[in-house]
């Protein structure tokens, strides 16, 4: 079959419940928040159920923009549907006021800026339509 090219599509629409949909919401705002488990955790990005207990999340509090790499891994040459085109980090970054790390991409500009414990602040897209590509990137703060 030399010479056929195939395109394999998995097209669906997914419906959100209120904790997420209140967390994209926010998200178009600019503002992150978390969802509270019973047990205080603050898990982000939010999600409808504990994924330690399985129980619903019922409460969503604001968390900051900004916090602290906790690991990463360095993309030194971008592919084509990476989200950016230039050497960039995947990172896992703990927001202040968070619990769990969201996973987004650090703009750094080299891999020798990049380090676990860097603090990082998101920026922001300035047409947001909710979201997590309403931030562009989290880039470095240069705070200790």
């Amino acid at each position: 079959m030399a010479g056929n090219e195939w395109t394999l599509e998995f097209p669906y629409r997914r419906s959100v419940g209120p904790i997420v949909g209140e967390f994209l919401t926010a998200l178009r705002k600019g503002e992150l928040k978390g969802a509270r488990t019973a047990s205080g955790r603050v898990i982000v990005p939010a999600l409808e159920y504990d994924p330690e207990t399985g129980e619903p999340v019922e409460e969503l509090v604001a968390v900051a923009d900004h916090g602290t790499v906790t690991s990463f891994a360095w993309i030194a040459e971008p592919k084509r549907h990476q989200p950016l085109d230039r050497p960039f980090a995947f990172a896992h970054i703990r927001l202040e006021g968070a619990d769990t790390d969201l996973f987004h991409l650090v703009d750094a500009g080299s891999e020798e800026a990049m380090s676990i414990g860097m603090a990082v602040e998101a920026s922001w897209r300035d047409e947001r339509d909710g979201s997590i590509t309403d931030i562009a990137a989290f880039v470095p703060t240069g705070d200790a």
